[in-house]
């Protein structure tokens, strides 16, 4: 008997560690996440009725839309919106307070992935691939993923921009990639690697912006069905290089002979990035490993159409009518090359856009253009006459007054003093709504959610002390054409969030979200910790 319970009893403990050696945990085979940049979150359904099944209706259909997604910080710019996706944090966290900033302790101007302790890979000698992102001062989703499986996972960055590769593909990258304009390559940086894999290499040598622009850009349907947009050549449009008038068709090679960069505010930049995520599919062979990679995609060019034209353009509504068949090709090549349900992919937007000044202006809306150089000259006038000292503002950027700090402490001002001076100034000027010291906060009346968005927006030692916001639908004087972004006002800040695939349920949610809760739902879909500053939460309704 003792012996039969003996043999029982191992018999049981061989079963259960074979059992243990077989579980393993549940992952897809790569994950996508795609920022379509400046993507207002009515593009979804403005457009709707001229999208394909394909791209954003399948996204819609077979996914699930969180559709009151908003942005939880100031300032809504690039940098700021990739590094808050992939972190879960803000600003005042994670560190990127504006694509640039002033260092508050040294005065030093910051670009938010400059490093100069790296080189330039696939381009000598370009200070363009001098980036890394040291500047991030958390760990990303993707960070995550990579340390969560030893490192086995593969994580790449893609993007026309090089902030909107190189954030949210984290510290622990593979690699990053973003389009030199000069020569037309995608490079990257010593940060990454010594130099260009051979894919990279094979598909520069392609020149494929040649091929892109040789036929200019004419309407994907004919003007007259564009019925969602105001008429063509109106007088907010821009124009490109060369361009008499802004009207189709656009000869987008003849500005591009003028200068490289205009090949970005073209919709063809989209077509040409997803076309490098493709090909970077393959030379990783991502989702063909023994755990989950992930491939991070920034359709830039949105941005770029969207700054030079204005959101009421025909040329935005093209732009995303060929950008919704590019995601739906792209999307086609995940079935056939990963495997349908083998993959996730969420699609959401950095930041969005207001409305171009010309137009709210000739609808009748609200809106109007500052000054910024204006405002900045009288008020150093002001504070030289009260205080003695010439100059003591640095700088306005990202909404905030930036101060000389080493003079004030120098001469040994009063910094309170100063600051009531430039928020008493501020507050008294055409189409500021609310001006403010920010270590003074909690006594500004100022209602939410705009007081929580400073805050989290307020990194100590990279932005400024002062806060601006302006009336809804003023814009800063520069943008005489076209529009921008960087307020707290829902043009800016409602973005699109749409998650599709694998442990991915069907459906909708109107619940109030934030964009610092991607990171902990792709976290927690793929059970792994979430980023070092998070401060998002799993959307539970988006799992299965």
């Amino acid at each position: 008997m003792f012996r039969k319970n003996v043999f029982v009893v191992i018999f049981l403990l061989i079963s259960v560690f074979a059992f243990s050696q077989t579980q393993t945990i549940s992952r897809p085979k790569l994950v996508v996440g795609i920022v379509v940049d400046q993507m207002r979150w009515d593009y979804l359904y403005r457009y709707y009725d001229r999208y394909g099944n394909g791209g954003f209706k399948r996204l819609l259909s077979d996914g699930f839309s969180c559709e009151n997604t908003f942005i939880n910080y100031l300032p809504s710019y690039t940098a700021v919106g990739h590094s808050t996706i992939y972190t879960g944090s803000v600003p005042s966290i994670h560190g990127i307070a504006g694509n640039d900033w002033i260092e508050q302790l040294t005065g030093k101007h910051m670009y938010c992935t400059e490093d100069t302790t790296v080189e330039s890979v696939g381009v000598p000698n370009s200070m363009e691939g001098q980036m890394s992102p040291k500047n991030l001062l958390v760990t990303t989703v993707t960070d995550e993923l990579r340390i969560a499986t030893n490192y086995q996972s593969k994580v790449v960055g893609v993007s026309l921009k090089d902030r909107a590769a190189i954030l949210p593909a984290g510290h622990a990258a593979n690699a990053a990639f973003w389009l030199d304009d000069a020569s037309g390559h995608f490079i990257t940086s010593t940060y990454y690697m010594k130099e260009l894999p051979d894919w990279v290499n094979q598909f520069n040598k392609q020149n494929k912006i040649e091929q892109y622009i040789k036929d200019g850009w004419n309407t994907l349907y004919p003007i007259n069905t564009y019925v969602q947009s105001d008429s063509d050549n109106k007088i907010y449009e821009g124009k490109l290089a060369g361009e008499s008038a802004s009207v189709f068709p656009h000869n987008i090679k003849k500005a591009y002979e003028k200068s490289k960069g205009f090949f970005r505010p073209t919709p063809f930049g989209n077509s040409f990035t997803l076309e490098f995520a493709t090909a970077a599919i393959d030379g990783y062979q991502l989702g063909k490993g023994p755990a989950a990679d992930f491939l991070t995609i920034n359709c830039a060019s949105t941005d770029y159409v969207g700054h030079t034209f204005g959101p009421n353009s025909i040329e935005v509504e093209d732009t995303y009518l060929r950008l919704d068949q590019d995601l739906a090709k792209f999307f086609s090549m995940l079935d056939a090359k990963i495997g349908k349900d083998q993959y996730i992919v969420f699609l959401t937007a950095d930041h969005g856009a207001a409305h171009a000044i010309g137009y709210s202006q000739q609808n009748k809306m609200p809106g109007d253009f500052y000054v910024s150089q204006i405002i900045l000259d009288n008020l150093n006038r002001l504070l030289a006459a009260k205080f003695g000292e010439e100059k003591l503002i640095l700088a306005g950027m990202n909404y905030q007054i930036i101060f000389d700090m080493k003079k004030i402490n120098d001469k040994k001002l009063d910094f309170d003093a100063i600051k009531k001076s430039v928020v008493d100034y501020l507050q008294q000027q055409p189409g500021v709504n609310y001006a403010l010291d920010v270590a003074k906060i909690g006594e500004a009346p100022i209602p939410e959610p705009i007081k929580t968005m400073i805050i989290n927006g307020y990194n100590l030692k990279r932005s400024g002390p002062v806060q601006v916001a302006f009336n809804a639908g003023w814009l800063e004087s520069y943008a005489r054409t076209g529009t921008t972004h960087g307020s707290w006002n829902p043009y800016d800040t409602h973005i699109p969030l749409v998650f599709m695939g694998w442990g991915i349920r069907q459906g909708s949610s109107n619940s109030t979200l934030h964009m610092t809760d991607i990171a902990p739902t792709i976290a927690a879909l793929l059970h792994i910790q979430m980023p070092s500053g998070c401060i998002g939460m799993p959307i539970r309704e988006v799992m299965k």
